[in-house]
């Protein structure tokens, strides 16, 4: 059951990811879709087009045909249950990737009715696989479409008035899929780009596929250094995006704020890592924030239910609504990134008008699948009575774990839904008493770990 994660279905390749396990995936999934067709695409890892063929024989016994659309980035995904193929669309689609893991690692992203399949479908998927027989052997149904190509001329056809744009820029893939369709973006657009590491190589031989990361930036910072005036990293599916300038690395919270400015009072969805700088710079411009949940599919459903025009996440997945579909995709945010710059925008003179907070990154506290959630409960009610030294609390929010506002910023401590770490965060305007929260806060885990 351990590979049935909250976004997502994750686990190592012939260890976890079979062909008995994924056939018995395909199978349950098809009883979950009302409708004929799902889309299925790949990412660069050596075993995704096997796993393709184990997934289409189960989606095929349970009364589905398959839409192939191969090599894509999660986002072409995404992108083909919005689209008309030969008067088909989509009930469904899946992306087989193992995103950012090492290259053991491989899972599948499935959206049905064009809404995220998560949480409480994914476990119960789980359980019903456990318990299923092998499903029955019946002919292949699999019909290919051009899913690459009509991505890559939507953005072409979107993006037009950025042809003659002389900005220097520079990118670095990763080895992953965003070399599939992003340098034929630029070129057709005849932008002044150079890339590194853009053929799909899912041993990923150059550096890891996380440019949420700083060491995997080393080489596309030393790139910019040289050679550009902005720079743009991906991970392994492209649904995430690090944008780099010479003075700043742009987290999502901040990308937010850039992308809000053209937008007209838009309402904005920030999960629980964010800044308190990007909330309150919002609502100063007369925009609406919302803090929501960490995680991909709770920020696309929460989008829907009060029709956002953009959220983020910290670590660098963007979802525009305004001008597009809703869902994450950072080759969709590099172009919407260039627009800015394009409509005369200086990137760093907006950010350098902020605030000064000190923030930490995320920090990760290990313990077990079985007690993270339990020491969450326990930190929150030790702070229903905390030490007479703790920091001074103004109010707490429990939307995802536990976000304490103090008088100069704020702690976050929330259980990761993905894997068996508790994830700290820590901002304030004087860089002491972001220590003094951190060093508070941890205390109290502690505490919350020896009671358990």
């Amino acid at each position: 059951m351990s590979i049935y994660r909250e976004y997502d279905i994750r686990g190592i390749y012939e260890k976890e990811l079979n062909e008995e396990s994924v056939t018995k995936i395909g199978y349950a999934l098809a009883s979950k879709i009302n409708g004929e067709y799902v889309a299925v695409g790949y990412d660069a890892r050596s075993h995704s087009p096997i796993l393709f063929e184990y997934l289409v024989a189960g989606l095929n016994a349970g009364g589905k045909k398959v839409l192939d659309m191969g090599l894509v980035p999660t986002p072409v995904n995404y992108f083909t249950n919005y689209q008309e193929w030969d008067g088909i669309v989509p009930a469904a689609s899946v992306m087989i990737t193992g995103s950012h893991n090492p290259s053991e690692y491989n899972g599948f992203k499935i959206t049905v009715d064009k809404a995220p399949f998560f949480g409480e479908d994914i476990y119960a998927l789980g359980r019903e696989c456990e318990t299923m027989q092998m499903p029955p052997k019946v002919q292949r149904d699999v019909k290919k479409i051009e899913a690459k190509e009509r991505y890559i001329d939507f953005m072409v056809n979107e993006f037009q008035h950025l042809k003659g744009m002389q900005t220097k820029i520079v990118y670095d893939c990763g080895n992953g899929v965003a070399g599939v369709v992003l340098p034929e973006i630029f070129e057709k657009l005849g932008l002044h780009v150079k890339g590194i590491y853009v053929e799909p190589d899912g041993t990923f031989p150059n550096h890891h596929p996380d440019p949420s990361v700083e060491e995997n930036l080393k080489d596309v910072k030393a790139l910019l250094e040289k050679e550009g005036d902005i720079a743009f990293a991906y991970d392994g599916d492209a649904d995430r995006i690090a944008v780099l300038t010479h003075k700043n690395n742009i987290k999502g919270d901040m990308m937010a704020l850039l992308y809000a400015m053209k937008m007209d009072k838009p309402t904005v969805v920030g999960e629980v890592k964010c800044s308190q700088v990007m909330y309150d710079e919002l609502e100063r411009r007369g925009a609406k924030a919302v803090m929501y949940k960490t995680g991909h599919s709770n920020l696309k459903v929460k989008m829907k239910e009060i029709n956002a025009d953009l959220a983020c996440e910290v670590s660098g997945h963007v979802f525009f609504k305004n001008r597009y579909f809703g869902y994450d995709d950072a080759i969709y945010a590099t172009l919407r990134m260039l627009e800015l710059i394009n409509d005369g925008i200086d990137l760093d003179a907006e950010l350098a008008k902020l605030p000064k907070v000190y923030s930490t990154e995320e920090i990760k506290v290990e313990t077990t699948e079985a007690q993270k959630f339990k020491i969450i409960e326990k930190v929150k009610e030790l702070l229903q009575n905390p030490p007479a030294d703790f920091p001074r609390i103004k109010d707490m929010i429990d939307v995802d774990g536990v976000r304490i506002n103090f008088e100069k910023g704020w702690g976050l401590v929330r259980a990761s839904n993905t894997t068996p770490v508790l994830v700290t965060r820590f901002e304030s305007t004087d860089k002491e008493e972001a220590k003094r929260y951190e060093t508070a806060i941890n205390d109290l885990i502690s505490k919350a770990k020896e009671s358990l």
